[in-house]
């Protein structure tokens, strides 16, 4: 079942889902905050931008700091054509053991030629999340820090046999800041 706005406030007051939280779809360019069926959350102001300047492989069993430029404190970035950026969200989310979310794109990026590849909040996993945010236009694009950037949708089922947390996943309460991919 999905969840809506009320059963989203409940569990982001209640049990500390989303923090911190914005209880209204606040919109100041592009907006963020709860929705009807979900919660636009935004990106914090630490970019990494793809590059092969060095010549790095991207290897997710050994990867490398060599394959970004990273960019903090500015007010937006400029994602090359063709390329990608991570960010990490200015939320910490604490996925309860019964609900799982799924990362979409926002529509006023899209329009723009900006993907958000779906990535899942898995039940039980607490932690930032490090967001994927896909330039597919021969275009350069504008991201704003401190901005909305992505949906989650939260689903809600039966209570999980072992949840993400009882398995101690790599990315367990990661965060601050981007979190580079792990070989476990």
């Amino acid at each position: 079942m999905i969840l809506n706005d009320k059963q989203i406030k409940k569990l982001a007051e209640e049990e500390g889902m989303i923090s911190p939280f914005v209880n209204e779809s606040v919109s100041k360019g592009i907006s963020h905050g709860l929705n009807s069926f979900g919660y636009d959350l935004r990106c914090g102001s630490e970019f990494k931008i793809f590059t092969n300047i060095k010549g790095a492989i991207a290897d997710p069993k050994s990867f490398s700091e060599d394959n970004f430029i990273t960019i903090k404190g500015e007010e937006s970035i400029l994602i090359p054509p063709n390329s990608f950026a991570l960010a990490s969200s200015l939320e910490y989310f604490k996925m309860p053991r019964d609900v799982t979310g799924l990362v979409t794109a926002k529509s006023s990026y899209a329009r723009c030629g900006l993907g958000c590849p779906p990535t899942v909040l898995e039940a039980g996993w607490h932690g930032v999340l490090t967001l994927e945010l896909q330039n597919h236009s021969s275009n350069q694009i504008r991201v704003y820090s401190n901005s909305g950037a992505a949906q989650i949708l939260f689903f809600k089922g039966e209570d999980p046999l072992v949840s993400y947390a009882d398995r101690k996943g790599k990315y367990h309460k990661q965060g601050p800041g981007v979190t580079l991919p792990k070989s476990k």
